[in-house]
C-alpha cells in the first residue's frame, strides 16, 4: 500500500473548513465570575449595584500624616501635607434595601481612596471583621455557594454546616463583627497583609485597622432591631456637619513567622500597632447615589511604597470586585 505523507501546514490550512459550523466550547467561567454569579443568587441581581455592600454611602474627608508612618514607608502619602479622602461606608450582602441594624448587614464596611500629590490614588478597603471566614478565592465561592444551598427547609447537616466543620474560621469570623450605632463609631480591619517598604529596602508586614478617636460604640441586637432601617446612612450626614468624625489610622506590624499568607489568622493583639496618621471625615457628597456607581475600590491600587503580601485573597478580591463593576457599569 501507498503511503501518503502529509504535511502539517497542509493539514492546518484545512482546519478553517473543516471547523466551520460547529458549536463553540464556552470556557469555563473564572472563579470571580462564579462567585458573582453566587452572589447574584443569594441576593438578586440589582441593575448598577454592586453584588456586595450594595447599600452604601459616600463621603469626603482627608488623611493627615503622623512621622511614624515615614519611619516605615517611603509612600509619598506619609511624607507630605495632608491628601484628600473620598471614603464609603456600606452594609454587607447584596440586598440594597436591607436594613442597617441587621444581623445580616455585618460586617459593615469601609472603603477608601486617597488622593496623593503626584495626581495618582491609592485604595483601602476594610471591614469590621476581625479576620476573614476564608483564606482563598476558591474557598469563599464555595462559601457562598453552601450558604445558598442551605435554605430554610434543606436537611441537615446543611451544605453551610458541613462547610463550616471543614474550615472553622466560617463558622467564627462573622461573630467578631457588631452592629454600630453609627458608621463613625465602629473599628475597621484589614484583615489582609500588606507590606511597607522603607527608603533603605527594609520590608515590614502590615494589616491596616482604623479606630474611632470618639471609641467604638456598638448595640446589642435588640437596641439596633429598634433603629429605623436606614439610621446609619441617615445619620453620617448630619454628624459629620456639626463635627467631622475621626479615625486613628493604625498599622499593625507582623513579627517573624505571623502569617501573610492567610486572612483567617488574625496576629496576635500584643503585636506593635503603629500610628500612620489620622482620617478626618467631613462631609457627605451632595447626591451619594451617583457618586458611589463611578467609585471603584482595588485592594492592589498601592503606591510606591506600600505593596501586595503573598495573600491569595487579595488579588481573588481584585478580580471579583472588577468582574462586578463591569457587570454594574453595563
Amino acid at each position: 500500500m501507498r503511503r501518503t505523507k502529509i504535511g502539517l501546514a497542509f493539514v492546518a490550512s484545512l482546519l478553517p473548513a473543516l471547523t466551520t459550523g460547529l458549536p463553540a466550547f464556552a470556557e469555563e467561567p473564572s472563579t470571580a465570575e462564579q462567585t458573582i454569579d453566587v452572589m447574584n443568587k443569594l441576593f438578586g441581581k440589582h441593575p448598577g449595584l454592586r453584588a456586595n455592600h450594595a447599600k452604601g454611602v459616600v463621603a469626603e474627608g482627608s488623611f493627615t500624616p503622623s512621622p511614624e508612618g515615614a519611619k516605615l514607608s517611603k509612600a509619598s502619602l506619609f511624607q507630605g501635607p495632608p491628601v484628600p479622602v473620598t471614603i464609603r461606608f456600606s452594609d454587607a450582602t447584596g440586598v440594597p434595601t436591607i436594613a442597617d441594624g441587621a444581623a445580616n448587614a455585618n460586617p459593615h464596611g469601609m472603603a477608601l481612596k486617597f488622593k496623593l500629590a503626584d495626581g495618582s490614588e491609592m485604595d483601602v478597603v476594610v471591614n469590621a471583621l476581625k479576620y476573614f471566614p476564608v483564606a482563598t478565592g476558591e474557598e469563599f465561592r464555595d462559601l457562598l455557594r453552601a450558604a445558598a444551598e442551605s435554605g430554610p427547609d434543606a436537611a441537615h447537616p446543611t451544605a453551610l454546616e458541613r462547610f463550616a466543620a471543614s474550615h472553622p474560621a466560617a463558622a467564627t469570623a462573622g461573630k467578631t463583627a457588631k452592629t454600630p450605632s453609627s458608621f463613625a463609631r465602629q473599628t475597621y480591619n484589614g484583615v489582609n497583609a500588606f507590606i511597607f517598604v522603607d527608603k533603605d529596602g527594609k520590608r515590614q508586614p502590615f494589616r491596616f485597622r482604623f479606630v474611632p478617636a470618639d471609641g467604638e460604640e456598638i448595640l446589642t441586637p435588640e437596641e439596633a432591631a429598634k433603629r429605623g432601617p436606614n439610621y446609619l446612612m441617615d445619620e453620617i450626614g448630619p454628624r459629620i456637619a456639626r463635627e467631622p468624625a475621626r479615625f486613628r489610622v493604625l498599622a499593625q506590624l507582623a513579627e517573624p513567622g505571623d502569617p501573610t499568607n492567610d486572612a483567617t489568622k488574625p496576629w496576635p493583639d500584643d503585636r506593635k500597632t503603629v500610628d500612620l496618621g489620622t482620617l478626618t471625615v467631613t462631609k457627605a457628597v451632595a447626591d451619594s447615589a451617583t457618586a458611589e456607581k463611578a467609585l471603584l475600590f482595588m485592594p492592589n491600587a498601592l503606591t510606591d511604597g506600600i505593596e501586595v503580601s503573598d495573600d491569595p485573597l487579595i488579588d481573588a478580591r481584585v478580580q471579583a470586585y472588577a468582574v462586578s463593576f463591569s457587570r454594574r457599569s453595563q
